[in-house]
């Protein structure tokens, strides 16, 4: 009886060591998706010199000194700088005068290149064009000599900027002198499949100077004011308007 149990158990021992072992293995696909739609919210302004931080820019020509909010849609304008020139003294020389740096609220510290920003979030890679005119000349209605005769609004080596990765800059005039006749001045250019996001034209950068009241102040020398001398000036406050226009590129193009 012992040696017919050591026999069974040697015959069942070598049968589980001779069957293969049985794995089972079945595969099934899932799926995944996320859609877009054009994004009409509007987009608030960020720092010219890093984008992917948001600042609120102050505007020394408004009374509180807060910016015209931007305007909306998928392609839309999101901020533009005023242009301050400063007080000066009154020349009969022809003169230069260059625009303050651009400020922002909270922070009298910071001075940044002046910029204009613009947002395309329409999602087609439809490409667009930014244009600015002058609507007139320096003018102050209330006094003898109402307007700056051959006054000049130059801007120059603007530089493209954006907080957009792989995706191409649009092309920066390097030279803008506008025409207080109202001609629209080519400012940024994106063409089709360049442009998508945010993205800043600024001016250059911001140097520490001294006003004639001795006053230490900002000026971004990429932007000038030049003034003939023969031209009369009284000592007043002389304004103009810009306006910057923003447009898709048309299919044809």
């Amino acid at each position: 009886m012992q040696l017919k149990n050591v026999l069974i158990s040697t015959v069942a021992m070598s049968v589980i060591i001779l069957s293969p072992l049985s794995v089972l293995a079945t595969e099934y696909e899932s799926n995944g998706q996320i859609e877009f739609i054009p994004n009409t919210d509007s987009v608030s302004p960020v720092d010219p010199t890093n984008p992917e931080n948001p600042i609120d820019p102050l505007d020394p020509l408004s009374p509180d000194g807060k910016p015209n909010v931007g305007t909306t849609g998928p392609l839309s304008i999101d901020y533009a700088s005023s242009l301050d020139f400063g007080t000066n003294k009154i020349s009969n020389k022809d003169m230069t005068y260059y625009a303050k740096a651009q400020e922002i609220d909270g922070d009298e510290d910071v001075h940044l290149p002046n910029y204009v920003q613009v947002s395309d979030n329409r999602g087609t890679n439809g490409g667009w064009a930014l244009t600015v005119k002058q609507e007139g000349q320096f003018k102050n209605n209330n006094t003898q000599n109402k307007e700056l005769i051959g006054s000049q609004i130059q801007l120059q080596n603007g530089e493209a900027i954006s907080n957009a990765e792989n995706m191409q800059a649009p092309n920066v005039s390097q030279n803008i002198i506008l025409n207080p006749d109202g001609a629209a001045a080519l400012v940024m250019e994106a063409e089709k499949t360049a442009g998508a996001g945010t993205w800043l034209s600024r001016w250059g950068g911001v140097e520490e100077t001294v006003n004639d009241a001795g006053e230490t102040v900002y000026k971004t020398k990429t932007i000038s004011l030049n003034i003939p001398g023969k031209t009369p000036k009284d000592a007043v406050k002389y304004s103009t308007t810009l306006t910057w226009n923003l447009s898709d590129i048309p299919d044809n193009k």
